[in-house]
């Protein structure tokens, strides 16, 4: 079986290296590495450090690397250029946002050319655009078939306003994502969840939620990728996105403590909602992989939803 969350925690030196010797083979065939973005490879404009050094390693590691952001306010080809101006090297096909995801929402359901008012930056109406999807910022005399809302940092009373009319008169709610709160340097602001939070409260509606932590968002990674669930991991700095996705999905999870969650709050989880390993920072990456393969050596016999790892 796979091992239990609460076995591998962080230390100030990394990853703890209890438990390590317990591991079975089955994290040892890890093929794909799921990265967040804001908190665990960049906090604002400001990348956290290690973060370039560990993608370079993924890929000389023959890892298939994916970046995974529930920020909708750019489009995959701005964050392809926001990465490389870390240093970071990426392309289209390995970005993935809760703006794109919204954009394959209505691909997948065959409504390209549906009326959409978003609340929302430009990287959600250019993705959504892209779709064929017709894109509005007021109401007008056509009837507006969804509200699509994410991360507005112009967010006003008119916009909430429209929101909330628009889904009066009989649109369909749709959220990209509800992250409350967003992480800068030294701090956090409003999230896209906020935004989301006002107009839901605004139109007494719950949204339909396409971002993490839906499952379907972590499915459709590895069926790009072609690896089954247990062969791939999702780094995160979020219990109830990054890691609640990765559970849902049936993947490795791996905390990092450079954005929002504390390893306290994992802590206080039930075992099926921790994640599988924290550590430091995405630096201390690198090191856990390594030694997940070295501490590997017995036939695979579950998978990361299973339980305790036997001794």
């Amino acid at each position: 079986m796979a091992p239990s969350s609460d076995q591998f925690h962080a230390s100030r030196r990394g990853v703890r290296k209890t438990g390590l010797a317990r591991m079975r083979s089955e994290a040892d065939q890890i093929k794909a590495v799921i990265l967040d973005l804001d908190g665990v490879i960049y906090r604002g404009h400001t990348a956290v450090p290690g973060a370039k050094e560990t993608t370079a390693w993924l890929h000389r590691e023959s890892y298939q690397t994916y970046y995974f952001t529930n920020n909708s306010t750019l489009a995959r080809d701005s964050y392809v250029e926001l990465l490389a101006g870390y240093g970071i090297r990426s392309d289209d096909d390995h970005i993935v946002t809760s703006a794109s995801l919204t954009a394959r929402y209505f691909l997948d359901r065959g409504r390209p050319r549906t009326t959409a008012l978003v609340v929302g930056e430009g990287g959600l109406v250019e993705e959504l655009r892209r779709a064929g999807v017709r894109v509005v910022r007021r109401r007008g005399k056509a009837p507006i078939d969804y509200v699509v809302v994410g991360m507005d940092r112009r967010f006003t009373y008119r916009k909430l306003h429209e929101a909330q009319q628009a889904i009066l008169a009989g649109a369909e709610f749709i959220a990209t994502n509800r992250d409350a709160t967003y992480p800068v340097e030294d701090n956090v602001i409003p999230g896209g969840g906020s935004v989301v939070a006002a107009v839901a409260t605004a139109a007494q509606r719950e949204p339909i939620l396409i971002g993490k932590p839906s499952a379907q968002a972590g499915e459709l990674i590895t069926h790009h990728a072609g690896v089954a669930p247990e062969e791939a991991v999702m780094v995160g700095d979020r219990l109830e996105t990054d890691i609640e996705m990765g559970r849902r999905a049936d993947l490795w999870t791996c905390l990092v403590l450079t954005g929002i969650s504390t390893a306290e709050e994992a802590e206080q989880l039930s075992p099926e909602h921790r994640p599988h390993w924290i550590i430091d920072s995405i630096a201390d990456l690198p090191d856990l992989l390594r030694k997940l393969k070295a501490s590997a050596g017995t036939p695979p016999s579950g998978g990361p939803a299973g339980g305790e790892a036997p001794s």
